[in-house]
């Protein structure tokens, strides 16, 4: 290979390494990010309806945040006393409870008695192991959803369950932690913009669905970049810690194709349920978000086929390296094949060989392995095998 062909390759090689150390400083490649599952033995064999917690052991205090609104009128308070959420219900306005925290199973039975919520419903809210999915009843609409992170600390999609029950003049969510997605809805309200000041309880609920949809674009994006630098360097290095990055992002695209997939059922029959909750003028956005779901499954799709594209690349170029690594092998093997030869002739003890006792016998010998060797490296170099 010339020189001139040979710089730009090593150029390549220095920024596929420059990769590969930032993968290694920042991306935790060496050691997947591994998740706890939540032990869901507690509630084995218990009746149904009975509330228990089931997910990550907290110990954070429940904070209970109120918005109570219509066009002209707006109310935020914190909730001390949840007495005080009788006063709410009812109202012509819109009344938006979220909850943060379902590890106090106390505080989701209060609230199921003051809305007269199924017990089945307050199971579920409690157990953070849900399949998104959506239930009509009479007087409200249940829905479980999953509101995905991407963690830059870990490096990796975390997901929360989120539960939003729609009421006739109330929206009724519950979230695991603190931090959520719906910051710009509640600006939205607070600065009246837009028509959710105009709009009911179905429109908010609408929105909080919608802002968990446009935020798997985001957790998509980040993907996307970690997988376009796994093929970079799928493509220069081989190593067991390439192996292990590419069996992570495997898990971490079944881990999103389980929480992201449901979603479309639920957009979906949501846009369907013939509900006197849900106003026939909010088909068109519901419709809206069922399609940015199917672009969300078709760009994890995506990631995913490029994941399997890297883990092909990187069988591909380890392949490629042995292949090298054989062809240099049986090259030198061949070369030495005629010397071993000419050696083992003149290594006889035969009195008889003439070239024995001959003077210029020894350098004879040499002349003509070194011929040898010149004539098969020149033949080597003409069928292009070096």
């Amino acid at each position: 290979m010339s020189k001139r062909l040979t710089a730009p390759y090593r150029k390549m090689v220095h920024q596929q390494l420059a990769i590969y150390r930032k993968m290694l400083r920042y991306g935790n490649i060496l050691r997947p990010f591994q998740r706890t599952k939540p032990a869901a033995k507690a509630k084995a064999g218990l009746p149904p309806g009975t509330i228990v917690f089931v997910g990550q052991q907290r110990v954070d205090k429940v904070t209970i945040s109120l918005l109570d609104y219509d066009e002209e009128r707006l109310q935020e308070q914190v909730v001390e006393n949840l007495d005080t959420l009788r006063s709410f219900v009812g109202r012509k306005s819109v009344t938006w409870i979220n909850v943060c925290g379902v590890h106090d199973t106390a505080i989701i039975a209060r609230i199921g008695e003051l809305l007269d919520l199924h017990p089945l419903i307050l199971e579920d809210i409690a157990s953070t192991t849900q399949r998104p999915k959506i239930e009509e009843h009479d007087d409200y609409i249940f829905m479980i959803l999953k509101m995905l992170y991407w963690s830059e600390e870990k490096h990796c999609v975390s997901a929360e369950q989120v539960s939003i029950v729609l009421g006739k003049d109330y929206v009724l969510t519950f979230q695991e932690v603190e931090g959520d997605v719906f910051e710009l809805i509640r600006k939205r309200i607070r600065d009246t913009k837009g028509r959710i000041r105009r709009m009911g309880g179905d429109y908010l609920a609408y929105s909080l669905v919608d802002a968990i949809v446009d935020n798997y674009f985001v957790v998509m994006e980040h993907l996307g970049d970690g997988i376009d630098q796994l093929q970079e360097v799928a493509m220069a290095h081989t190593g067991p810690a390439i192996v292990q990055q590419i069996q992570r992002y495997k898990g971490e695209m079944l881990f999103l194709r389980k929480n992201v997939w449901p979603m479309r059922e639920v957009v979906s029959s949501m846009e369907k349920l013939e509900s006197k909750l849900l106003h026939r003028s909010l088909r068109p956005y519901l419709r809206d978000v069922y399609e940015h779901s199917i672009q969300v499954i078709d760009t994890m799709d995506a990631l995913r086929d490029m994941v399997a594209g890297a883990q092909e690349l990187h069988m591909t170029t380890v392949s490629n390296r042995m292949n090298d690594v054989m062809k240099t092998l049986t090259v030198i093997a061949t070369i030495f094949i005629p010397l071993t030869f000419i050696a083992g002739i003149y290594g006889m003890n035969f009195d008889t060989m003439p070239e024995l006792h001959w003077k210029w016998g020894y350098p004879a010998v040499w002349g003509v392995m070194v011929l040898t060797t010149l004539a098969m490296l020149a033949f080597f170099k003409r069928r292009t095998w070096l």
